[in-house]
């Protein structure tokens, strides 16, 4: 007899969106620190995704991914951040980020903030906060208090899923 009941265990629409974001991470070059982000509308539509990386044209061959040294050789005054990408990887109507949210699996930074709250994205959902101290994170949070935009921790029960993929 077949099943006439849906299935209990599928994962929510924030789980999905985050591992969208997660997997997108994937795709970036950098050694340390690897970021995704997912942009979805009001409606549960994914809008655009992004992750960090150079720019489009500048070789990941000659890019500079070190993050110590004199800081014109570091990676920092050239890495475009995943949230950047996304807003920028979006080829739609401005009008669709108006009230839309952004999952990213680190808090952004105060750049990234104000990217965020020109581009009319209402919520950011992310996963991890590790540079909560600092300068930059403090400017994003008080940025995005003066300027509605709410933001919110997602917790997870289990960490990690593992991505199947059948061979037919």
């Amino acid at each position: 007899m077949e099943n006439s009941q849906k299935r209990k265990d599928y994962i929510s629409w924030d789980e999905y969106f985050m591992a969208i974001a997660k997997l997108s991470a994937m795709r970036s070059k950098d050694p340390n620190t690897q970021v995704g982000a997912c942009i979805v509308s009001d409606d549960n539509r994914i809008l655009s995704i992004g992750y960090n990386g150079a720019p489009n044209g500048f070789n990941d061959e000659k890019f500079p991914w070190g993050r110590d040294g004199e800081n014109l050789k570091t990676k920092y005054p050239y890495v475009c951040h995943a949230e950047m990408n996304a807003i920028l990887n979006y080829r739609g109507s401005k009008k669709d980020l108006e009230s839309a949210k952004i999952y990213v699996d680190l808090f952004p930074c105060n750049e990234c903030a104000k990217i965020i709250i020109q581009s009319g994205i209402k919520k950011v959902i992310y996963l991890s906060d590790k540079y909560a101290n600092s300068d930059n994170n403090i400017a994003s949070r008080r940025l995005f208090d003066e300027c509605g935009i709410t933001y919110e921790k997602m917790t997870v029960d289990d960490n990690s899923f593992l991505l199947h993929f059948p061979n037919k």
